[in-house]
């Protein structure tokens, strides 16, 4: 009888699975960036954290915006507050993404930075809607790509919420 129950259970979760990602779901989120493992030119310790939203307009390809701010260690910057936008795709419903966004990042009036970026992660879920979100990503920056350009590491938590 466990066994029966085990395979039910595994049945159910599968079906599931597959309509994750489908149209019509909106995404909130919060993470944590850099988590101390970004490389810059400038950077001693940088730590961040993010509100992320998103909508799947169509199947598997989401339409996010994000706010956040850095804390940044170095001597030259210390806060940076952030506003962006992207997409999203999730490859063949299993929870692998790829992303593509631009991010304007402003850290006073003497430091002013669009950063368009890549990045890949997964979204685990641990029940029908909430995940763990680990991924990996690079920003690109316009004012100065060798001390502002970076790859970082982000650890979020995800809701997928129905459209009702």
């Amino acid at each position: 009888m466990k066994k029966i129950a085990m395979i039910l259970i595994a049945l159910v979760m599968t079906v599931g699975a597959k309509a994750q990602f489908e149209q019509g779901k909106y995404y909130v989120s919060a993470s944590l960036t850099n988590l101390n493992l970004s490389y810059t030119g400038s950077e001693k310790f940088h730590l961040g954290l993010e509100a992320n939203g998103g909508y799947l307009f169509r199947d598997n390809v989401m339409l996010t915006a994000n706010v956040g701010v850095d804390q940044y260690g170095s001597d030259n910057i210390m806060d940076t507050y952030i506003l962006g936008a992207g997409l999203r795709y999730y490859i063949i419903q299993n929870g692998i993404y790829v992303g593509v966004n631009a991010k304007y990042k402003n850290a006073g009036k003497h430091h002013n930075d669009l950063k368009p970026g890549i990045e890949v992660g997964y979204a685990y879920f641990i029940n029908g809607n909430i995940t763990i979100e680990p991924a990996l990503y690079y920003e690109q920056s316009f004012k100065s790509h060798s001390d502002y350009s970076k790859f970082g590491a982000r650890l979020g938590i995800g809701i997928y919420l129905f459209k009702e």
